[in-house]
């Protein structure tokens, strides 16, 4: 009757740390924050985010400093409003450009930042005001093939 129990509570021991692992790889692989976030929000408005999606990369520099939290249209301005989360630590300026990039040729688009430095420092929640849309790889061909682009 022991031996029964023993290897009962053995199997439970395995599923419960086995539960615990798939929890922590959850945790750790999907970017879930249990505590509290060690990021800031900024706001950039664009003319088109064509290609950008959630969770594509902010860089600065070359390196990730955040990622897009958030797409959103303002049918009052015309723009596409992205919502940026930021590392806290990392200071930009209101002087600042935010512009989307394609990594290589045909890679993924990103927002990369110029932080600027001769303004005030952007607070949580704050806008970039210089923006730059994506350069639309496909149109400039198609203007280049039938003549619209100047030598």
């Amino acid at each position: 009757m022991m031996r029964k129990y023993a290897m009962e509570t053995t199997v439970g021991i395995f599923v419960a740390i086995g539960l615990l692992c798939v929890a922590y790889m959850t945790v750790k692989l999907g970017d879930v924050e249990l505590v509290g976030s060690n990021t800031y929000p900024l706001i950039a408005k664009f003319t088109s985010v064509s290609g950008l999606r959630v969770g594509s990369a902010v860089d600065m520099f070359g390196i990730q400093i955040g990622k897009v939290e958030k797409l959103a249209l303002d049918q009052d301005d015309a723009m596409a409003v992205v919502e940026l989360s930021i590392q806290k630590g990392i200071e930009i300026y209101d002087d600042a450009i935010a512009a989307i990039k394609t990594e290589g040729l045909i890679g993924d688009r990103y927002v990369g930042i110029d932080p600027g430095g001769a303004g005030e420092l952007l607070k949580p929640g704050d806008a970039i005001a210089q923006t730059q849309p994506p350069i639309d790889i496909g149109e400039l061909i198609g203007k280049y093939a039938f003549g619209d682009v100047k030598k």
